[in-house]
């Protein structure tokens, strides 16, 4: 395969894995109201990098409540996937989130990996004096959640799995199209990493929250720069937690999005069955429906949140 071909198919990984949200973010008229986001800072990871960190605090007079580290989906960043319901979570707990490695304002190290991901989170809680969460994620985030436990257990009190699945890599179009990946991923991974570094030089150090919604939105969606997509598609075709599934000994709950296209429902499922003791909640839409079908998905995810609290005794 030449270098320009391999270059072809990186490219297009890249625009087809951004090509549902930008539609999305054209159609304006299915966004939720912008509501008032908490503010963000960067945080020094002595020897890890500088990360762009949201910490909403303890709420006044909840000193008991558990810690949510909410992990992003891929393509976005914290803000975008969670500012529909960050509100009301932070109404009830702490809420830690961060942007990961080669998303939005996070770090950008020589390639991406998602055990890097999780000990950045790691070292945030370190960084913060936070000594256990509830580990949050949403599709790619889902996958970091896992990991989370799976690396840091003694700081995982419980989860919560939304739109994500244990392993990307399922069928036969999956094995011939992470492979080619692969290849393509090592050629280029260096004009990757240049221009996911050069869009994240051009950001403000932190984003604007005060604009009007699709303009806010589009902003945070371009932070991540497309080029980033062939790389963190690679990472994710190589996970597969399928073999320690069954370990998991925390409170879990697993929320399935019905019609979702880009992490098949079954594969959802199957994940949830494999957990022992976990719950798991229904909701009718696809897979953006964080964010376009907030209306059904919400109550949903926050009723499994609260299920995995009450567990925690």
């Amino acid at each position: 395969m030449t270098t320009r071909v391999i270059r072809k198919v990186g490219a297009g990984v890249g625009r087809a894995a951004v090509l549902g949200v930008r539609t999305g973010i054209r159609r304006t008229q299915r966004f939720p109201a912008l509501p008032d986001l908490p503010a963000g800072r960067v945080l020094d990871l002595s020897g890890r990098g500088e990360v762009f960190v949201i910490d909403t605090g303890v709420p006044e007079g909840l000193t008991d409540a558990p810690t949510l580290l909410l992990f992003h989906g891929l393509a976005t960043t914290s803000y975008l996937t969670w500012f529909s319901t960050v509100d009301e979570l932070r109404a009830r707990h702490r809420v830690v989130m961060l942007d990961q490695r080669w998303h939005g304002r996070g770090i950008v190290s020589e390639r991406f990996s998602l055990e890097d991901c999780v000990d950045d989170a790691a070292a945030t809680l370190d960084a913060l004096g936070i000594a256990s969460v509830v580990a949050v994620g949403y599709s790619m985030g889902g996958a970091l959640a896992q990991l989370f436990w799976r690396r840091h257990p003694e700081r995982t009190a419980g989860l919560v799995l939304a739109s994500t699945a244990a392993c990307w890599k399922e069928n036969l179009g999956d094995a011939m199209f992470y492979p080619v990946l692969g290849v393509a991923n090592d050629r280029l991974r260096g004009h990757y990493r240049a221009r996911v570094a050069e869009v994240r030089a051009g950001l403000p150090v932190v984003p604007d929250l005060g604009e009007e919604m699709s303009t806010w939105a589009w902003a945070e969606f371009r932070s991540t720069s497309a080029w980033a997509m062939p790389e963190v598609l690679g990472a994710l075709g190589r996970f597969d937690a399928r073999p320690w599934l069954g370990e998991i000994d925390v409170p879990t709950s697993v929320v399935v999005t019905g019609r979702d296209h880009a992490i098949p429902t079954a594969r959802q499922r199957a994940m949830a069955a494999a957990i022992p003791g976990a719950t798991v909640r229904e909701t009718p839409g696809g897979h953006a429906s964080v964010v376009f079908d907030v209306q059904r998905w919400r109550p949903e995810f926050l009723a499994a949140v609260d299920e995995v609290v009450a567990r925690l005794g």
